[in-house]
């Protein structure tokens, strides 16, 4: 489905008709895509309507080619739930999508009803700025089936990677589909990214979740958005990396429940 809002057109993929509406955020250099499986069991039995929206850049939306913030992309969301016309949401987060969600519960509380946040962050440290500024320079240098190395194992662990080939692929290839210029744009959103003193703001009912082995977002930051929102509880998954409502698709009758 094309949404067309005052902040640009995105592409949203539906799952689901009738239920209650569950919007599912990608982490970065991915798209709405990659909730494919996750959101045919959700929408299953007509609970849950899935929308999956691509973030700006990423999958099949639009993109100015400007700048943009963690803000931005909430924003972003906050105008398709509102165009959708159903709301409030559900909103599970994975990563980017995680702190994307974050900022879209502080900024538009109305259209938030119950909150997942998977291996994600409201800040990366203080030197995010050169930290994030590196993972930029490499998103365009680098060639994209050249980086999907270090990404697949930031992503999963040994196990999955063996376990379930088809789906490391399938993801592998959204990756190297995303445009690297919005990868970068990104990248640089994050080393902007501040808001552990807006926690506290959140009132949705909050589930954090975190693989033991993520070193992407390791489970010490989840601890720090756990601790600061005021409803909200925190499972650390054990033998689990970075992806883990991919890697564990046991965790989606968690999130159910949840919701429910």
């Amino acid at each position: 489905m094309r949404i067309e809002t005052p902040r640009g057109d995105f592409e949203v993929t539906v799952t689901g008709s009738g239920g209650r509406p569950l919007v599912a955020l990608h982490p970065l250099a991915l798209s709405g895509r990659v909730w494919d499986p996750m959101a045919s069991v959700l929408a299953g039995a007509g609970r849950h309507t899935v929308l999956a929206p691509d973030a700006r850049g990423h999958g099949r939306s639009g993109w100015d080619r400007g700048p943009f913030s963690i803000a931005d992309l909430a924003d972003d969301v906050a105008a398709i739930i509102e165009r959708h016309g159903q709301g409030p949401a559900d909103v599970v987060g994975l990563s980017m999508g995680g702190s994307t969600a974050i900022l879209l519960a502080v900024r538009h509380p109305h259209l938030v009803r119950r909150l997942v946040l998977a291996d994600t962050t409201a800040d990366y440290g203080d030197d995010r700025e050169a930290q994030w500024g590196e993972r930029a320079r490499k998103a365009v240098d680098v060639p994209r089936a050249k980086q999907v190395e270090f990404q697949v194992d930031r992503w999963f662990s040994p196990a999955f990677l063996d376990a379930d080939p088809a789906e490391v692929q399938r993801v592998s290839d959204i990756f190297v589909a995303t445009d690297s210029r919005a990868h970068a744009a990104a990248c640089h959103a994050f080393a902007g990214l501040d808001a552990v003193g807006s926690l506290p703001e959140i009132k949705a009912r909050t589930l954090v979740l975190v693989g033991r082995d993520d070193y992407a977002t390791p489970p010490a930051m989840a601890e720090v958005l756990a601790s600061a929102i005021p409803d909200a509880t925190l499972t650390v998954l054990d033998d689990t990396r970075h992806l883990s409502l991919v890697e564990r698709p046991d965790l989606w009758a968690r999130i159910a429940a949840h919701l429910t």
